[in-house]
């Protein structure tokens, strides 16, 4: 890890007797990924990871401190900018095709100190390595540098570093979309949003809108389908419902591949997704009942009150279950075991029961829909309540509970 002195220089009124950590980009690559140029995607990554003194090529090395060297021709994943940042004496290295066919181990990126960073920069510069020994660092590829276990998104997936002169700019621009996609989450986001979602952020990118600019049409359409379901339009208010949840998609991937995420921004957003589900089902259950409600079974009628009170509070308790269980644990209770990851595709948060919203309207039966979210609710809550109460017995029997996604998880089961 990288020292607390180096970490120190970073924030404001650091001693300046304390070592400083700088950030020098070897070349220059125009290359445009997402509107950014891999240059400026570098200096993006960098002071996103926390480093403010961010040198071009041509720029004097710094004399004194740790020095991190990137080469500009070459697409870092965000992760491993921060990771490598904090693995101080390394030099990064992949294996590059050859124009024979072969390939070669390729320095791309150190982090050094400064008194070394000259021999560095030049073996950057040259690229393959052979048997060499620069400067006595530690050659590491991407999976030694930074972990396998993506916290953030909740998935397994090796950091990657890519040549940008090897890799056609779309299929990189695939990559990095798909990179920024969540492990753990709903079927609807998993399996049914990617390919639009795709479209629709390069598109974005390309017009220069930002997430939340995104995230503010969602809280339009929000409103829009609160009113509408509660007008008893459902299909209308389900269209609206339907392109909000996938917009919400949108702000997020277009945030990472662009690096334009922020505290702000996950605010906005993540405030949106917790607070909206409840005042939606509210709003189903009036259009309903109340006057401008469909015409419904009278003796089916009964039912659907209980059912929204069991969907409102359902919904809170479960995600203050969620809460818990991360409070306890410190782990999320979805990605703990793979069954839980799997059934995070289906459980009775905002995507899955709009489907089963939708599949009651089209049968011309919007209150069955309605009651079959409740149902699900309590099938949720049950099933999450056991998953509790089994990993309060195994801490409680001395098993420290990990992740199935973490390292440490994944060696202990190999």
């Amino acid at each position: 890890m990288r020292s607390q002195n180096s970490k120190s220089n970073i924030e404001a009124g650091a001693n300046p007797a304390e070592p400083k950590l700088a950030a020098t980009i070897l070349g220059d690559c125009t290359v445009s990924l997402w509107g950014l140029t891999a240059t400026e995607r570098l200096k993006r990554s960098f002071v996103r990871a926390g480093v403010a003194d961010c040198r071009s090529d041509g720029d004097p090395l710094p004399q004194s401190g740790e020095v991190v060297l990137v080469r500009a021709d070459y697409l870092f994943e965000e992760r491993l900018i921060r990771d490598l940042v904090a693995r101080p004496g390394v030099i990064l290295a992949i294996d590059r095709r050859t124009e024979t066919g072969g390939s070669a181990r390729v320095a791309v990126a150190a982090h050094v100190d400064a008194a070394r960073a000259e021999q560095v920069a030049a073996a950057l510069r040259d690229g393959p390595l052979g048997g060499q020994n620069v400067a006595g660092l530690a050659v590491l590829g991407p999976d030694e540098v930074g972990s396998a276990y993506n916290h953030a998104l909740r998935k397994r997936s090796s950091p990657y570093v890519l040549s940008l002169t090897d890799e056609p700019r779309a299929a990189i621009e695939h990559r990095m979309f798909h990179g920024a996609y969540k492990g753990v989450t709903d079927f609807v986001t998993k399996w049914l949003w990617p390919a639009p979602a795709l479209v629709v952020t390069r598109l974005a990118a390309k017009l220069g809108y930002s997430p939340n600019f995104i995230t503010a049409i969602s809280l339009f359409l929000v409103f829009a389908a609160m009113g509408l379901f509660a007008q008893g339009e459902f299909l209308a208010g389900l269209v609206s419902a339907w392109l909000m949840t996938f917009l919400d998609t949108v702000d997020g991937k277009l945030a990472r591949v662009t690096l334009t995420s922020t505290p702000m921004g996950n605010v906005f957003d993540h405030g949106i997704d917790l607070i909206h589900p409840p005042f939606w089902y509210v709003a189903w259950w009036y259009g309903l009942v109340g006057p401008l409600g469909s015409t419904i079974d009278g003796e089916l009628a009964a039912y659907l009150a209980p059912a929204l009170w069991i969907i409102v509070v359902g919904y809170v308790v479960g995600r203050l279950m969620e809460g818990l269980f991360i409070w306890l644990f410190r782990i999320e209770i979805h990605a703990w075991r793979p069954i839980d990851s799997a059934f995070r595709l289906f459980t009775a948060r905002r995507n899955p029961n709009l489907a089963l919203l939708t599949v009651g309207t089209l049968c011309g039966r919007p209150d069955l829909g309605f009651l079959a979210v409740a149902v699900w609710t309590v099938l949720s809550l049950l099933f999450h309540g056991v998953r509790i109460c089994q990993a309060a017995w195994l801490r409680r029997s001395g098993v420290t509970l990990q992740s199935w996604l973490s390292e440490a998880d994944r060696r202990k089961t190999a």
